[in-house]
């Protein structure tokens, strides 16, 4: 049983994550700037391994895994960033993963999976249980199953992103007044809500979604977890989830964290701003960060904002598409 997710077990996964997780910069722009009207301190986990900060939570997670089940192996359920950072680390420490992806995943993501060493199996997106099928694997096979955002270890290698912005903020003379991370399950933003707790006890802790899959915004503002009406039809594919993750939207209430919502065309439109303004290439759902500074949908304030730019596994047509519309 691992410990619950805490500012020291983020401190834990910071250690085992040395020398392994790229140490991400903080960046400023001032074109940034000046279309928020503050100051806007970017995070790009797309320049972190695998290309999303999901390999933080999935590497400091297997690293828990004691030796003597590691032979086992891991399996997981993803549509390409957590499939991607579980088959990275799992490749890294020497254990057999097993990923199980919807079909309809850019193919970017299917084949960089594979590439990293892991088997996929695929399942039908609305039709198939994902969920059944991975344990029917741990079953036959005793492997460890890694949930994308509802694990301690892996919410706590997530953590370390908040880490790094409250102390490379405060080395910039800065301190966030907001703070917003693309959200699906919550995994990263209720670790980022944990780790900022030395540097930035102050900040407010934003999710952002797509319209339409806004479970967050929903459940924070009722105070219970609501669940989203489909499980696909929006391009953020990256950010698509049924609803918060329980130990994650605990942590958030705690934190008294806001719903910020942006739709499809409002992250395609963040997804060229990355691309022509910041020179960073961005994927739809790691864009809604920036989608909502954007086009306005941060509460208002002067003082700084941070935002995580959280992947950038962009299929070349998704881009053509953004640079076009």
């Amino acid at each position: 049983m691992l410990d619950l997710p805490s500012y020291e077990t983020v401190l834990a996964a910071r250690d085992r994550l040395a020398g392994h997780a790229v140490v991400t910069p903080l960046l400023r722009f001032p074109v940034l700037d000046a279309a928020a009207g503050r100051p806007v301190l970017v995070k790009p986990e797309v320049l972190q391994r695998t290309g999303s900060f999901k390999f933080r939570g999935a590497f400091n997670r297997l690293s828990m895994i004691p030796f003597d089940q590691r032979s086992s192996g891991v399996v997981a359920c993803s549509s390409g960033n957590h499939a991607q950072g579980v088959a990275e680390a799992a490749r890294i420490l020497g254990l057999a993963a097993t990923i199980v992806m919807p079909d309809d995943a850019p193919s970017i993501k299917l084949q960089r999976t594979r590439d990293y060493g892991a088997q996929v199996i695929t399942y039908r997106r609305g039709v198939d249980d994902r969920d059944a099928i991975a344990s029917d694997i741990c079953e036959r096979t005793g492997a460890t199953f890694v949930h994308p955002y509802n694990d301690a270890g892996v919410i706590s290698g997530q953590g370390t992103v908040g880490l790094e912005i409250g102390a490379q903020a405060r080395a910039l003379g800065l301190v966030p007044d907001v703070v917003v991370a693309c959200t699906g399950g919550g995994g990263l933003t209720s670790g980022m809500a944990l780790g900022l707790a030395a540097d930035a006890p102050g900040a407010l802790v934003c999710t952002s979604e797509p319209a339409g899959f806004d479970d967050y915004a929903r459940s924070l503002e009722s105070g219970t977890r609501q669940a989203n009406a489909a499980a696909s039809g929006s391009i953020c594919d990256a950010i698509l989830t049924g609803e918060p993750g329980e130990t994650a939207f605990g942590i958030l209430m705690q934190h008294k964290a806001r719903g910020l919502v942006v739709s499809d065309a409002e992250a395609l439109a963040a997804v060229a701003f990355a691309f022509r303004e910041l020179k960073l290439v961005v994927e739809p759902g790691g864009a809604v960060a920036l989608a909502a500074v954007l086009f306005g949908k941060v509460p208002s304030g002067s003082g700084p904002v941070a935002i995580v730019l959280s992947g950038g596994n962009v299929d070349p047509a998704m881009m053509q598409r953004a640079l076009a519309a």
